[in-house]
């Protein structure tokens, strides 16, 4: 993770610190504000909690929870400082990890079991939450990496919020994620001296979702509070059923468990076959964080018999030994199955002598259903996640030639990194002295526009190798994708017609015309540089850079492959001189938007150009690159390439 500024350190003067709505002593002190996700946040959000603190401390009257002093003196100022490392902690994590705006809250509440209960305290805690909206992009830890086993996505990160709080934890709703944060507003600042100074980590905490009244609560080791039953199932079916990958399902089922019904448990998974191989323990969750290895460990010893298991109701298993020297409480084994399938186990324990009530057991049944449908659903993702990629490594080349006295550089970012589609690169030689570069976006997306694709790239090589000019390859492409369509929509009735299926018919003649944007180009060496003769066919146009600074388009727009069978395309020539850049890219840059704006609009990137002015190739590639992703905070919604030539 990225260093976090201190204080002290200069901060922008740019960016002032946001609006914040007035605070009466009278109600419960919190206030909240949203940050963009750039680089200027955490210092946007120091300013603001430290804004907030100082009001607080000169407000008169009792602070929520009871304790009937202001937050003044030295107390107020360790907080802040306590507060400006966890804010700087929590924003950056947010902005570099999720890569979205985030929305900052600060508040000052009673301590966490009091607050639960809704019980005056008086030991009133300062919560600080930060919420993006990227759920699906783990928390990282401190280094800013995953660790190997991936147990970093489910709080084991973020050691300088650990060491400052007395808790943290991540909140999973539909759309967001949020991480939470309590420092004590009195601790003494002795003993939080020596906390800081530790070199050993503190005991981790709990991380969980906070207590609701819509969700089933524990109300004491014998006793089973059913309320919210329904809340807590329609819940867990919200957040399961939009993840992709199982051991995701696998972490999240066990948050929604723990503490709620159980103080442990663990999710095996089988392999995608559902037999043969050996079960997979993917994830095991403690209310006690310090005690989760040993569990794990214990677990792996005696992993559950799926022969010996019923298909539907839980069953009780022996408590595992996990040399804690803790006495045995209750521990259940239900079966995850999902279309006739056995998917995996879900073993959870209880401690204690009470046991699991029989609403419980009722409500393990139905959650985990819910959790093999998920771990079903994001199996089947995987699969064919994992077949897109293969056909995505097929229609793309696996290296771009390097051609004699140019400097080339390529960007390329699929608006899915998982699945083929519609745009696509080459770089290769023809022959007799001669290098070819194309840069197309199929009309569409997925499978439909990969299927273009596949076609497109192969018959531009066969082409260029003949030896046939420019404009005629383009005509040639031209035809080929009408007949091909053609040839389709013909099958497609036919096959249709023996089905005799109703309505078949209309669904057929929905099919996705193949029509193609293309920039295509031929590099040929001669005395005073890069001879290049390109056409753009429905492209953006592209844009030459001189040595001066100046920019101008170097090919004029012609009608879209595919669409008219009799179009007649034509090239035109120029040399590139050394110093000049010719630059090429997809619509994903051109139209890349924030509100109703483009990133094109007002010749945005023909200014973005100039200013490249100097660069090589692969900084001014960089460079757009980066402008293109800063343009709009949220994530770039279609795919991107970009090709820059320049004559050395």
């Amino acid at each position: 993770m990225a260093t976090i500024p201190t204080r002290r350190e200069t901060e922008p003067a740019s960016v002032p610190p946001p609006a914040r709505p007035p605070v009466r002593p009278d109600r419960p002190v919190s206030v909240r504000t949203a940050l963009p996700g750039t680089s200027r946040a955490p210092a946007a959000a120091r300013r603001f909690v430290r804004a907030a603190l100082t009001e607080w401390t000169a407000t008169a009257g009792p602070v929520p929870g009871g304790r009937a002093d202001r937050l003044d003196g030295p107390v107020a100022e360790s907080l802040a400082d306590d507060a400006d490392v966890v804010v700087s902690e929590l924003v950056t994590n947010a902005v570099v990890h999720a890569g979205t705006p985030v929305d900052l809250v600060c508040r000052i509440a009673p301590c966490a079991a009091q607050e639960a209960a809704g019980v005056p305290d008086d030991a009133p805690a300062l919560v600080v939450e930060v919420t993006d909206h990227h759920p699906a992009r783990p928390v990282h830890d401190a280094h800013g990496g995953q660790r190997a086993d991936r147990e970093a996505e489910f709080g084991r990160g973020l050691q300088l919020v650990a060491t400052l709080c007395e808790s943290w934890g991540v909140t999973y709703r539909t759309g967001s994620k949020t991480v939470w944060a309590r420092l004590p507003v009195h601790a003494p600042p002795a003993a939080r001296e020596a906390r800081a100074d530790t070199e050993e980590a503190p005991e981790p905490t709990r991380h969980a979702t906070a207590p609701d009244a819509s969700r089933p609560a524990r109300t004491d080791d014998d006793g089973w509070d059913s309320r919210g039953a329904l809340g807590f199932l329609a819940e867990a079916s919200d957040l399961l059923a939009g993840q992709l990958d199982e051991d995701m399902v696998a972490g999240l089922a066990g948050q929604l468990l723990v503490p709620r019904l159980a103080d442990w448990c663990a999710v095996w998974l089988h392999g995608d076959d559902g037999r043969g191989a050996a079960p997979r323990l993917a994830r095991v969750w403690h209310s006690s964080e310090d005690r989760r290895d040993e569990l794990r460990r214990a677990l792996e010893k005696d992993p559950p018999r799926r022969a010996v298991l019923p298909a539907e109701a839980p069953v009780p298993v022996a408590w595992p030994d996990d040399g804690s020297g803790e006495a045995p409480g209750s521990a259940l084994c239900c079966r995850l199955v999902a279309g006739g399938r056995e998917l995996g186990t879900l073993v959870l324990g209880r401690a204690g002598t009470g046991g699991f009530p029989a609403e419980a057991v009722a409500l393990l049944r139905d959650f985990s259903r819910r959790v093999a449908l998920a771990v079903g659903a994001a199996r089947q993702y995987t699969r064919q996640a994992t077949i897109s990629r293969i056909l995505q490594r097929g229609l793309l080349p696996s290296s771009v030639a390097e051609v004699p006295g140019v400097e080339t550089a390529l960007i390329y970012e699929p608006r899915d990194n998982s699945l083929a589609g519609g745009d696509f690169y080459d770089v290769f030689p023809a022959g007799d002295s001669r290098w070819c570069f194309a840069l197309g976006d199929v009309c569409g997306k997925g499978p439909e526009a990969a299927v273009v694709t596949g076609l497109a790239r192969p018959w531009l090589r066969l082409l260029a190798r003949e030896g046939r000019p420019v404009a005629e390859v383009l005509d040639r492409l031209n035809r080929a994708l009408i007949e091909d369509a053609l040839e389709a929509a013909d099958s497609a009735a036919r096959a249709v017609a023996a089905s005799g299926v109703p309505g078949l018919a209309e669904a057929s003649d929905a099919s996705p015309a193949r029509f193609l944007s293309l920039l295509y180009g031929e590099l040929v060496p001669c005395a005073d540089g890069i001879r290049c003769t390109l056409a753009c066919a429905g492209h953006p146009l592209p844009l030459l850079l001189d040595t001066e600074g100046g920019v101008r388009p170097a090919a004029g727009s012609q009608v879209l492959l595919g669409i008219v069978d009799d179009a007649a395309y034509r090239s035109e020539s120029f040399v590139l001189g050394a110093g000049e850049t010719l630059l090429c890219v997809t619509d994903g840059v051109t139209e890349r938007r924030s509100g109703s704006r483009q990133f094109d609009d007002a010749d945005g990137l023909s200014r973005a150009l100039a200013d490249c002015a100097g660069l090589d190739a692969h900084m001014i590639a960089d460079r757009i690159r980066r402008q293109v992703h800063a343009y709009a905070d949220l994530p770039p919604d279609d795919d991107l390439a970009l090709l820059v030539l320049r004559a050395t």
